[in-house]
């Protein structure tokens, strides 16, 4: 896991105003709220008094959570604002100046497609990889479904490679390949791999044989057998975009925005766009589909051992069909080149222990004096293979 990306956080729907919310991302915890002019704020989670939740449990006749465009600690009242200065502390007396060490780290923010994004990390917003553009978005002649979120027990570089496999189509979705395979004939076509647009990531698109889609929900998207063309790419470690050609002009394009709580569970922040069936009554049964088509990945993917990606190609046996995943990895060898990726066995031995970690932020660079300690990090890809060889 990453800092230094965009992550998406919480539905916008989900987050109201005047309550907290507690998310688990890069395994910590965040509070995320609403000011009263609706922007999302986003905080480290630990008060830096005596380690109170700021998303802490609330109870009736309570304190509000919310007050001034501040949330409010439930343990002993302290007030941070959106930009994690404490501007209150209710033992010295309110209005009293608190002291510098009194603040929590807090994340640039951004609201599209319906989910609030945070920057995770301490980069200088000219230094920052890009935030996921949607071009589609709001664009005349496309529709998006409704974000659907799906909670995979995994972790996320597994959902993220299973999505640029070309090769388990016909054994995983027998909507999507042949249910019955000619063993004679039967490959992989060949297909190239590219930086993707935006950069930060990969791109490939491929030709799959497929049959007609001819069940009563895709009348309008007959597909003729063998003309399928679908390709999937990567922004960062965790964003992954689809695009699938169902027909003469049809289109999908999928947006994978993946939350990587821990090593162990990952939440999917789903956006799915297309170009046809563009009448509302069609969203139910897209979605239908999509979640039974989600199903079928999860089945596997659960099962897959190890549940972390071996972080050498020689640990596995890997075929040309698998060059999307090989250059996903290289990706991810030089964002570990940049010291941003997390020393997760670092961070479990120490975690829940006497330390308490944050993602470090942006502030971090323009002021010193920190209570809370910045989550530990590997500085390189080599040193992330030797330290797994030496646990």
């Amino acid at each position: 896991m990453y800092i230094n990306f965009w992550y998406p956080i919480i539905r916008s729907e989900d987050l109201s105003p005047g309550k907290p919310e507690k998310v688990k991302v890069l395994g910590l915890n965040f509070a995320v709220f609403r000011t009263a002019s609706g922007e999302p704020a986003v905080l480290s989670d630990t008060c830096v008094h005596r380690g109170g939740s700021l998303s802490g449990p609330w109870e009736l006749g309570q304190q509000p959570r919310i007050v001034n465009d501040c949330v409010v600690c439930p343990y002993h009242g302290w007030e941070f604002a959106a930009d994690g200065h404490c501007v209150n502390i209710p033992s010295i007396g309110y209005g009293t100046k608190p002291p510098s060490r009194a603040k929590v780290d807090a994340y640039p923010t951004v609201e599209k497609y319906g989910i609030v994004f945070a920057f995770l990390g301490d980069l200088p917003e000219n230094e920052r990889p890009p935030l996921l553009e949607v071009p589609e978005w709001d664009q005349p002649g496309w529709r998006a479904n409704s974000i659907l979120t799906l909670d995979l027990n995994y972790y996320y570089e597994r959902s993220i490679e299973n999505g640029l496999d070309p090769a388990h189509n016909e054994f995983v979705h027998p909507s999507h390949g042949f249910k019955s395979i000619n063993r004679e004939t039967y490959r992989v076509r060949d297909y190239e791999v590219h930086d993707y647009e935006q950069g930060w990531g990969m791109w490939f698109l491929h030709r799959f044989d497929a049959p007609g889609l001819k069940d009563k929900t895709w009348d309008e998207a007959q597909t003729k057998a063998g003309n399928l063309y679908a390709g999937s790419g990567t922004l960062g470690p965790s964003t992954m975009i689809t695009e699938i050609n169902v027909g003469e002009g049809q289109k999908f394009k999928q947006y994978f925005c993946e939350q990587p709580i821990d090593v162990n569970h990952t939440r999917v922040f789903f956006i799915n766009m297309r170009n046809f069936m563009l009448d509302p009554k069609h969203d139910g049964p897209i979605h239908a589909r999509n979640k039974a088509v989600a199903q079928q990945d999860i089945n596997i993917l659960e099962n897959v051992y190890p549940p972390r990606t071996p972080l050498s190609n020689t640990k596995e046996v890997l075929m040309p069909a698998d060059k999307a995943v090989v250059a996903y990895r290289q990706w991810l060898a030089k964002f570990d080149n940049l010291g941003w990726r997390i020393d997760w066995e670092e961070f479990q031995r120490r975690n829940n222990k006497a330390t308490a970690f944050a993602i470090p932020s942006p502030g971090r660079r323009e002021k010193g004096n920190w209570a809370i300690e910045p989550i530990p990090l590997i500085k390189s890809h080599d040193a992330r293979k030797l330290e797994q060889a030496e646990g």
